[in-house]
């Protein structure tokens, strides 16, 4: 895959969980977690949806090829939100399939970056 599409799928990804949040943070964490938030849960949930939606705008590639400060910049998301995720799932106490599966694309999308970013670095 290369690596402008590679950027898009990503970018289209946080796009809709940034809209999603920004929509319904309360239903996308009992889906993701399990739980409930109060009403300051609700703010910093959609503040979370607006930045994952500027992310995303910021990292969508242009006419050329994906630049290579998007995709470090996706690239260090998904590393750091596979991680946390993985985290949450073994070491937290949270049981969700649905963060089962956020984490698996999240580390997913973080090989596929490394490959490109590593390959982009050796064609230099």
């Amino acid at each position: 895959m290369d690596t402008k599409t590679l950027v898009r799928i990503s970018a289209a990804i946080e796009a809709v969980t940034g809209f999603a949040f920004i929509l319904s943070p309360s239903l996308i964490v009992r889906l993701l977690l399990g739980g409930d938030l109060g009403a300051v849960g609700i703010v910093v949930g959609r503040v979370c949806g607006f930045g994952l939606l500027s992310l995303a705008i910021a990292c969508w590639p242009g006419r050329g090829d994906a630049s290579q400060q998007a995709t470090r910049a996706l690239f260090t998301y998904n590393l750091l939100a596979s991680l946390y995720l993985a985290y949450l799932r073994f070491g937290g106490g949270f049981v969700s399939y649905i963060l089962l599966l956020a984490c698996g694309l999240h580390a997913l999308l973080t090989i596929l970056m490394l490959s490109s970013l590593r390959a982009k670095f050796r064609s230099v």
